[in-house]
């Protein structure tokens, strides 16, 4: 590439770094819901309030042993990427591959992600075994490694096609291929976002329809309340995994779903727990009647703009040598690095909408007390520590804690 061009790309690439950038920061102070609640600091309960000293031990003793064994395998699966992305171990490695050069890309991928997948297996393995033992998942190691073998290859033929399409634009957009591949990205994240529910779902779960009688009489009147039109709500067989109560909300437009956990289902069949399934299900309704999805993903659409730029901005002198096979380990180790980094926003963002499907759901049902019991029945079923450290919950933190949402319902509701 002449000096010209370099210099070309590099303008590019800001002016698409600093756009995407924009977008981003727009479109999340538009759409995230910033105040969900009213007043000022939450007056959180004393954890030994909601849970009983047997229930904390127990949670405790789970949590913080899962954590460890989770961030350990963080660091070892960034060492590594860095490792086959930064040195030249990796680039010799995808050297030796056979094939022409479209294969050669999605071998690369595929060893890339197996050497990763081999490096954190023993940490699966360790994970899968305590939750067996604390009874949180039912699942055989057959149908476990299944899962997860899987989940790799899907993952192998997603990154394959982002790759692929990726380095043709940098082929043949040559000055502007920032610019191309921006556009090009965002409409792969919108796209992926709307097939998933269709496309990938049904690879690791059956769905079945809600069936009729009272629950899905009770669903469809909280619908109502909430303003959500709602086609059907589907039921997917968890319970062959986990021993967890869930539910969730996926897709968008045509494909968005409602979808229940059948553990779930069928616990509402307890009267006690029939309130706090109610509430599950408004809180669904509420991340649908806000289309929490869609805003998810345009907002996620308008970060990866900014991350093609910036990988413009870091590649730009030597871009023909990162659009080959050989230079696929250091993309992916930047990809990997950029998602821990990345973290913090995604998880505070999610925090605020979790936030506001909880407010919305309690305005729907009035019911403090089945809400202050889900919150109760989740953690001690998922066996999450009630009192993260600050630190942890602004990093890992996908949902306000089970205190912080007790809290946030007293204040909505009236203690």
């Amino acid at each position: 590439m002449s000096g010209a061009e370099a210099v070309s790309v590099r303008r590019t690439a800001w002016v698409v770094l600093v756009l995407g950038a924009a977008a981003f920061v727009a479109l999340a102070w538009a759409l995230i819901p910033w105040h969900p609640y009213p007043g000022g600091p939450l007056d959180l309960p004393d954890e030994r309030e909601v849970f009983t000293p047997d229930e904390l031990e127990r949670m405790l003793a789970y949590s913080g042993t899962a954590r460890w064994i989770s961030r350990t395998a963080l660091v070892v699966s960034l060492l590594v990427s860095c490792l086959l992305g930064f040195t030249s171990l990796g680039r010799r490695m995808v050297a030796r591959l056979p094939g022409p050069w479209l294969l050669r890309v999605v071998l690369a991928v595929a060893l890339v992600t197996l050497v990763g997948w081999l490096a954190t297996l023993p940490f699966g393995v360790a994970i899968h075994r305590l939750q067996m033992r604390y009874g949180l998942s039912r699942q055989p190691w057959g149908p476990w490694l299944g899962d997860s073998l899987l989940n790799q290859a899907v993952g192998v033929v997603t990154t394959s096609l982002a790759l692929l399409a990726l380095f043709a634009c940098i082929r043949f957009g040559r000055r502007r291929w920032p610019a191309v591949a921006g556009g090009l990205v965002a409409a792969l994240v919108v796209v992926g976002s709307f097939v998933y529910p269709v496309v990938i779902e049904p690879l690791f779960n059956d769905f079945e329809p809600l069936p009729r009688g009272q629950l899905r009489t009770e669903v469809m009147k909280i619908a109502d309340r909430e303003g959500v039109e709602l086609d059907d709500v589907l039921v997917v067989d968890a319970s062959r995994r986990t021993t967890a109560l869930n539910a969730y909300v996926t897709g968008f437009g045509s494909t968005r779903r409602v979808v229940l956990y059948d553990n779930l289902v069928d616990s509402q069949r307890a009267a006690a727990a029939h309130g706090a399934v109610l509430s599950v299900v408004a809180h669904e309704l509420a991340h649908a009647k806000h289309d929490d999805v869609l805003v998810g993903t345009v907002i996620g659409a308008a970060g990866a703009v900014a991350a093609v730029g910036l990988l413009g901005v870091l590649s730009y002198r030597r871009q023909d040598r990162y659009a080959t096979p050989e230079g696929i380990p250091m993309l992916l180790a930047v990809f990997a690095l950029a998602s821990v980094l990345a973290m913090p926003v995604q998880n505070g963002l999610s925090r605020q909408v979790e936030t506001r499907a909880d407010v919305d759901a309690l305005h729907a049902t009035e019911d403090l007390e089945s809400f202050t019991r889900l919150q109760h029945d989740l953690g001690v079923r998922s066996l999450s520590d009630p009192s993260p450290q600050d630190w942890s919950q602004w990093w890992f933190g996908s949902h306000p804690t089970a205190l912080q949402r007790i809290a946030i319902a007293r204040r909505v509701l009236g203690d």
